[in-house]
């Protein structure tokens, strides 16, 4: 006799569902879903944020009484998400604080009662959850086993731990594992695509490898006798009735393979290992873990969608300006809204520009900028004497070939490659006794032939997929030289087919920073990726023991040990562009080996995405961070603009 569990995810959020089919959506799938628990004893977890609990209340009160009254039985489970589904790993903590307090406040005053497990938003997952869900009064979560299995490098599914650590030592979280393939199968059968008998067979293969309560279906309850509309390919619900077709899978479990239903809280407690032997979930090559396929990724919230990075930037910048003041309730509310996952995807053109009207409101309400790409501005004339350069203090030269740029204060020492568009080729400061911690690896200096390349840093690299061609910086330039403010400008500008690309590297004489800028003030964003900054990290002599640490939601960083090869900016097939990324949720990104770099942005001027790449090869490992503006899958749609994004390189 085998243990398993059911749990149906509520979303009249969900992406491509229009205002005017919510009704359709709650008559044709909760309303059987209700029915299904009432019937059975399957004790389903039915889990919605605070939001679409509202607007259920608002369609149909009597579906709101009837799953009262279910869950004063305990025919089923309310399971907990919050006020919106927002990737918390990509969001500041305060707001997804914000958002769990909304969503439980809005559980209690509706159905009178708060959840005791929280199910993981788009199953995106790190660290900072475990705290944030433990904060929050959250006795368990539910997470994904198949991906955290990949980002730990475990073979089999009972390797896995069963309580979650974050991010401080008293941040733990039993654990209940769903399972993708499982509830796939079931999508499968319930839509027609294989047999009743395929169904049990793989029912049993999975069985035999598993000792935990079994996951049969953990995901959307509006993919049965209704179709989303996300994909053209999407096929009419199956003649038989697709709710009908899950309560033959309940009948073939009950009858042939003893099943024993347990709801998704009794799933948790069967079994349970100490606290004590509570692990992280996440690694440096999988720092965020999703749902389902690589396709999946967290990219596809971050960089891609409609214009997900303009999304971003633009509640981040709203994010600030409340945080500076004292937001109303429904200023809170509003910008959950905005940051919810469901505006990210495959969201319809009228959802789109209604969303676009209510941030262009919160904009105004919180009295933050609106404004969006555009060029890098203006730092005063241009300056082309190298003595008055030094006067102000820097020592400005270039090399007898032309092709290096040499700067230096009293604090660093940077030099820029004048035939690859200000590349860097070294950057050095004081603090590090001038032992240079980023620029470029010559053609040659790896033994293998896969790396035969230069790899440069502070490089742009734009791929037009469907053009199947390459823009990038990498040209000769002719900079001007600025001093503005007591700090020296230098810029330059690459033209490509494309558009102009803008550059500046900026230092001070006082100060051991450098900060560089891009801008595509010509640009629409395009069906491809844009990738910025490439920042080469040059090995020391030896071996060298690499971390970083990044924001991913949580109130303090997150560390990552790069002890495994790490390649984020892989595709994840032809139609996806890479494979996962960094949080980055503060603007910052620190790598330390021997020394310690700082890499920091701001994300209310552009929520760019870091990414990490890190391949050991002899004579050193190549290690590389990444920032995207925009990467593709199959939720991105053409259409906007690229901000200016900067960057800044200092000493820890």
């Amino acid at each position: 006799m085998s243990d398993a569990f059911f749990l149906f995810h509520l979303n009249l959020a969900y992406s491509s569902i229009g205002e005017d089919q919510r009704p359709e959506v709650v008559r044709r799938c909760y309303w059987p879903l209700l029915d299904l628990a009432q019937r059975r004893e399957i004790k389903p977890g039915i889990e919605l944020t605070g939001w679409t609990l509202e607007r259920i209340a608002e369609i149909d009160p009597a579906w709101v009484a009837r799953f009262v009254e279910l869950l004063a039985m305990g025919r089923c489970e309310l399971i907990g998400s919050g006020y919106t589904q927002m990737i918390g790993p990509l969001t500041p903590f305060e707001v997804n604080d914000w958002n769990q307090a909304l969503g439980l406040a809005a559980y209690q005053r509706i159905l009178g009662r708060r959840p005791r497990l929280v199910l993981v938003n788009e199953m995106a997952y790190s660290s900072a959850m475990v705290g944030l869900y433990r904060q929050a009064g959250y006795e368990g979560m539910v997470m994904d086993r198949d991906n955290i299995c990949l980002a730990r490098n475990l073979a089999a599914a009972d390797a896995l731990p069963r309580w979650a650590k974050g991010l401080e030592d008293e941040d733990v979280l039993p654990v209940l594992w769903s399972d993708s393939i499982m509830f796939q199968k079931l999508q499968h059968y319930a839509h027609g695509d294989i047999r009743l008998v395929d169904y049990q067979r793989h029912f049993q293969r999975r069985v035999k490898k598993c000792r935990a309560p079994l996951s049969i279906y953990s995901n959307d309850a509006e993919v049965f006798d209704y179709r989303p509309g996300r994909f053209g390919e999407e096929g009419e619900p199956h003649p038989a009735g697709e709710w009908r077709r899950i309560e033959k899978v309940i009948d073939l479990l009950d009858s042939e393979e003893g099943v024993g239903w347990l709801s998704p809280y009794e799933a948790l407690q069967c079994g349970q290992q100490l606290s004590d032997n509570a692990q992280p979930l996440s690694s440096a090559h999988a720092p965020i873990p999703v749902k389902k396929q690589a396709k999946y990724n967290v990219s596809r919230w971050a960089v891609s969608g409609r214009d997900d990075l303009r999304m971003n930037t633009l509640c981040h910048r709203i994010y600030r300006s409340m945080a500076q003041g004292d937001p109303t309730l429904s200023q809170r509310q509003a910008l959950c809204e905005l940051w919810a996952s469901d505006l990210r995807t495959h969201i319809g053109i009228d959802r789109w520009q209604m969303a676009q009207r209510s941030m262009q409101q919160l904009l105004r309400a919180v009295g933050a900028s609106a404004q969006f790409g555009g060029g890098l501005g203006g730092c005063g004339e241009a300056v082309v004497d190298f003595d008055q350069l030094l006067q102000a203090g820097f020592q400005v030269s270039v090399d007898e070939e032309g092709i290096f740029l040499h700067c230096q204060s009293e604090w660093l020492v940077l030099t820029l490659n004048l035939r690859r568009g200000l590349a860097v080729e070294r950057l050095a400061f004081r603090r590090h006794d001038f032992t240079a911690l980023v620029g470029t690896l010559p053609h040659g200096y790896f033994h293998s032939i896969e790396l035969g390349a230069d790899f440069y840093s502070g490089g742009v690299v734009v791929e037009l997929l469907t053009e199947h061609r390459r823009v990038t910086d990498l040209e000769r330039v002719e900079p001007s030289f600025h001093l503005y403010r007591g700090r020296l400008h230098i810029r330059a500008q690459v033209v490509t087919p494309k558009g102009v690309i803008e550059k500046e590297v900026v230092m001070a004489a006082q100060g051991e920073a450098v900060e560089f800028g891009v801008a595509f003030p010509q640009w629409s964003r395009p069906y491809g990726t844009v990738r910025i900054g490439a920042l080469t990290w040059l090995p020391r002599a030896g071996a060298e023991r690499l971390s970083l640490t990044t924001n991913t939601g949580g109130p303090v960083d997150e560390l990552f040990q790069v002890d495994e090869p790490c390649q984020h900016t892989q595709p994840a097939s032809s139609l996806v562009s890479c494979t996962t990324g960094l949080g980055g949720v503060g603007g910052e990104v620190v790598m330390v080996g021997r020394r310690a770099l700082r890499v920091s942005w701001d994300p209310a001027q552009a929520a760019a995405f870091p990414m990490l790449y890190h391949v050991p090869n002899q004579p050193a490992a190549l290690t590389r961070l990444i920032f995207s503006l925009c990467e593709v899958d199959e939720t991105f749609r053409e259409g906007g603009v690229l901000p200016p994004f900067r960057y800044r390189l200092s000493p820890v």
